[in-house]
């Protein structure tokens, strides 16, 4: 089979969509200023960033931004940080980085900040009940086609799909895998709750506690390729809720309070996430969350996730938002470690809280406008991204 026959039209539907957009630095560009002069900046005892930057210094430098490697060797000098004192610390990222506002289009600097958690779930690793639900591994069928292979200036997109017969086809929805069950023997462990198992695949990771008291981590092995829909959109336009009442918490009591509409309502979002068992984390790390799409652990309240378009992986990023648990300023240092499906844009965050109850509540409730700066190297630019022409 040409598979570069069946994928001519698509390429070529692509590249016209592309001939549509241009390279710009963040809109519009910016001035960076000090470090120091960021807001809240002395307020925050950095306490837990230490923790972020070493494991993702572990990686291969290629996968950080430019001109990392030589501040990973300087990060592994500094002095030895003790409680909460961090003066070496605070004192290398003021002289080795400048801050970058992030601006939307039109110039503005107020984004979203959202939050998200490790969940714990209980479950069983063969089924015992028809109440329960599987959480997938990846399907062998899963094609994913990289399409700048085919075409150089579609770097970064890929399809997802499945063969039938000799054509690619989309690959099943997530109603087509609840309802039509096309996944036998993917099965990856069985949970209790149809509604946490759907939140979990919004998380992208969590844990599961079996019937002997064990816990075992699962986190994100591939998504089926079908775009994201968020179902607070569909409450609002159902009018089950008002838009100032979606949250998690909201959304949960809903689709509990509803069973008779609740799958509808989650289906209504076709994407659908597989998993794979993580393994035990190493003794040093395991106050800290699962691995990010930069592949390290995510430390609590210091790991975000990003549209990686805009800020890339590996970059350091000032949080100007608000806690949503007591509507305090919450203004700290992150590093940028992760990306979703939903974090899309120039000013849009989601802030990992970690595990346990006050994480789930946090992330939950998180909704919150915020700004943003990119710590970059100091004497250099940050790069150009791509937008789309007005």
């Amino acid at each position: 089979m040409d598979q570069t026959r069946l994928l001519r039209p698509i390429i070529a539907c692509l590249i016209a969509a592309l001939a549509g957009c241009q390279l710009i630095a963040p809109a519009p560009a910016p001035r960076p200023i000090p470090v120091a002069q960021l807001p809240g900046w002395s307020d925050d005892d950095l306490a837990g960033i230490e923790a972020a930057i070493e494991q993702q210094c572990t990686v291969a430098p290629k996968r950080l931004p430019a001109g990392w490697a030589p501040l990973c060797a300087e990060f592994a000098q500094l002095p030895a940080q003790s409680g909460d004192a961090t003066p070496p610390l605070r004192d290398w990222i003021e002289r080795r980085f400048d801050a970058w506002p992030l601006l939307d289009d039109s110039g503005g600097s107020q984004g979203l900040i959202t939050g998200y958690y490790e969940p714990l779930l209980t479950g069983s690793r063969v089924r015992e009940s028809e109440r329960q639900v599987a959480l997938h591994r990846r399907p062998d069928d899963l094609l994913t086609i990289e399409l700048d292979a085919v075409e150089p200036r579609l770097k970064g997109l890929r399809l997802r799909g499945r063969l039938e017969g000799t054509k690619v086809v989309p690959y099943w929805s997530r109603s087509e895998i609840q309802d039509k069950a096309p996944l036998p023997g993917a099965e990856l462990i069985w949970v209790d709750d149809a509604v946490d198992a759907f939140f979990l695949q919004i998380q992208g990771s969590g844990r599961v506690r079996l019937r002997d008291g064990t816990e075992l981590r699962v986190g994100y092995a591939d998504q089926n390729g079908h775009p994201y829909r968020a179902i607070g959109r569909e409450l609002i336009e159902a009018g089950a809720l008002r838009r100032e009442e979606v949250t998690a918490p909201a959304i949960k009591a809903w689709l509990r309070a509803n069973p008779q509409r609740a799958a509808d309502v989650m289906n209504s979002n076709r994407s659908y996430v597989f998993f794979r068992e993580l393994p035990a984390p190493a003794a040093r790390a395991r106050e800290l969350g699962p691995p990010g799409s930069l592949g390290v652990p995510l430390a609590p309240m210091r790991a975000i996730a990003v549209d990686r378009r805009v800020v890339p992986l590996g970059s350091l990023v000032w949080l100007d938002t608000f806690d949503p648990i007591d509507s305090q300023p919450l203004r700290r240092l992150v590093a940028a470690q992760d990306t979703g499906g939903a974090i899309t844009g120039p000013i849009r965050a989601d802030l990992f809280w970690g595990f346990g109850e006050r994480a789930e509540r946090g992330a939950g409730l998180m909704k919150s406008p915020g700004r943003m700066w990119m710590l970059w190297p100091r004497g250099q630019t940050p790069p150009a991204r791509e937008a789309p022409k007005n």
